[in-house]
């Protein structure tokens, strides 16, 4: 599948294999004829070939009863058929599970009364869902089925519907198909998750056959510059960085540079994190984004804000803060393996209009995937695909 907008880069043609001689096959040599036997009998015991001997059996005796074939091991129950690594969405149902099961326990009602209403629309609140999409499911379910019995699978569906619904327009890939080089600034607060899903997207890039730049732009984290590092290397993506407190506007501008020289398709610049409340770090970005534009006025092209799952609510004012310092284009969020604040997603993307461009489960390459509100919406309301 190709994520980004772009078509894989064409792979030197092979060389055709040099055709074989005509007169190959004749240089070859017969079959040799089999080993001859000679004129000595084969012993009775030796391997028997072909038809060459038929036994005959003895009439005296008549061949032993076939011994009672040993009892067959009962299937063995369900031979462990060996399981194919599990699917993307089975992963994402599991690491949302904790915020499907926060809905379950009005969902033993049988009948859909204003208690019920109630009691389901703090629930969908308190999931981080947020108001304005607890009003919409409850609207949708009183509308026909109100005093009526109702079921777990019901409930669950009207949710994903909505969930659904809302978050479809947002559903959008990253696209770097634009002049090259794109370029992407990642930003988030700080363990987000920012250097791994750089990592992870550098990845699948040049997998696409991207020529990819990555710049470590939180210079004063070693371990950041250490990790991108190892990734780039994976990804076989060209890496930038600088020693240690360098400064980062510098070195974003260095790798926008760069880029353009070597005619790369994108450059991947990481930030420190920050946390959205310090005004003289959300200034230090300002000054990124200012001293990126000096190489290309257009740029950066896209603002990747990395979302972590877990902190619920939290995320609106993250957003907020980003979103007024360096104009962000689209979001990421990390970290949905295992939280009950999934249905934050909702509500960032419903206020905010931001494309959702991938969710993250889990720490490896293939646990960062596109997002598809449809998949989203079901895995958390806790519907299979």
């Amino acid at each position: 599948m190709n994520w980004f907008g772009f078509g894989k880069k064409k792979s030197k043609p092979e060389e055709a294999a040099p055709e074989q001689p005509a007169e190959a096959p004749a240089e070859q040599p017969d079959a040799p004829a089999p080993a001859p036997v000679g004129e000595t009998p084969a012993p009775v015991a030796g391997p028997v070939q072909g038809d060459a001997l038929t036994p005959v059996p003895d009439p005296a005796m008549e061949p032993a009863p076939a011994p009672a074939p040993a009892p067959e091991p009962e299937a063995p129950p369900a031979a462990p058929v060996p399981a194919k690594p599990e699917g993307f969405f089975k992963r994402l149902s599991s690491g949302l599970s904790k915020s499907s099961a926060q809905l379950s326990g009005v969902f033993t009602k049988r009948k859909l009364d204003s208690e019920a209403l109630d009691e389901l629309e703090e629930l969908l609140i308190a999931a981080d869902l947020g108001a304005a999409t607890a009003a919409k499911v409850i609207d949708r379910l009183a509308k026909d089925r109100f005093d009526k019995d109702v079921t777990d699978t019901e409930i669950r569906q009207a949710l994903a519907d909505v969930i659904t619904e809302t978050l479809e327009p947002f559903q959008a890939p990253l696209d770097i198909s634009g002049s090259a080089p794109q370029v992407l600034l990642f930003v988030g607060v700080n363990g987000s998750g920012k250097t791994t899903t750089l990592g992870k997207l550098a990845v699948k890039m040049t997998r696409e056959g991207a020529n990819i730049i990555t710049a470590a732009g939180d210079t004063f984290r070693a371990a950041a510059v250490e990790q991108l590092e190892v990734w780039s290397k994976r990804a076989g993506a060209h890496f930038l960085s600088r020693p240690h407190g360098a400064d980062a506007a510098g070195l974003a501008y260095d790798a926008v540079q760069e880029g353009r020289r070597i005619g790369a398709d994108a450059v991947l610049i990481d930030t420190a994190g920050r946390l959205q409340n310090k005004a003289e770090l959300m200034e230090e970005l300002r000054k990124i984004l200012r001293v990126i534009a000096k190489v290309d006025e257009a740029a950066p092209h896209h603002v990747v804000l990395v979302l972590d799952g877990t902190v619920g609510s939290n995320a609106i004012s993250q957003a907020e803060a980003f979103m007024e310092a360096a104009k962000v284009t689209g979001l990421v969020m990390t970290k949905l393996d295992g939280t009950a604040k999934g249905g934050a997603l909702v509500q960032v993307a419903e206020k905010f209009a931001l494309p959702i461009h991938f969710i993250g489960v889990g720490e490896g390459e293939d646990d960062l995937q596109p997002f598809i509100a449809r998949d989203f919406a079901r895995a958390l309301a806790g519907l299979e695909a």
